[in-house]
């Protein structure tokens, strides 16, 4: 049995250096400041194996990501009404949303991409993710990329 990933919000002041040294790297290469991961290792400080180790594990998350798109994952039960009750959510905290992606569902699952404009969101962007993970039928929810 494979075990599930687990995260955790935590403030960047009570992180260790390496992670956010990391996190920094990833904005430079995403960024296009340097072209290679051992550039951006060089450029922040820390060895390419620290870098390698810990690059898929970090990334940064913005409190309401406001003026910005959002991309959430989501895996939903092939219900009646579990999609539907996911928009319903995004609907009433003010996202905007801007495209929905949903794949034919397989054993009984189906994924589903979301992108959403968070700029009117009225409440906290965690609040809205436990809320649609709490919603029966959803199975997985998360911020992909914002």
């Amino acid at each position: 049995m494979a075990m599930e990933s687990k995260y955790y919000l935590v403030q960047a002041e009570v992180l260790p250096e390496v992670f956010l040294k990391v996190a920094e790297a990833n904005r430079m290469l995403r960024a296009g400041e340097v072209k290679t991961a051992g550039a951006a290792a060089k450029a922040v400080g820390i060895s390419r194996s620290a870098y390698y180790k810990y690059k898929d594990a970090i990334r940064p998350f913005n409190d309401r990501q406001a003026g910005r798109i959002v991309t959430f994952s989501a895996l939903l039960q092939n219900t009646p009404g579990v999609l539907s009750s996911v928009l319903g959510l995004f609907a009433r905290s003010g996202a905007n949303i801007l495209t929905i992606n949903q794949s034919i569902p397989i054993d009984g699952c189906a994924g589903v991409t979301i992108s959403a404009e968070t700029s009117t969101l009225q409440e906290p962007l965690e609040a809205l993710l436990e809320q649609a993970a709490a919603i029966p039928g959803v199975v997985h929810f998360e911020v992909m990329a914002g």
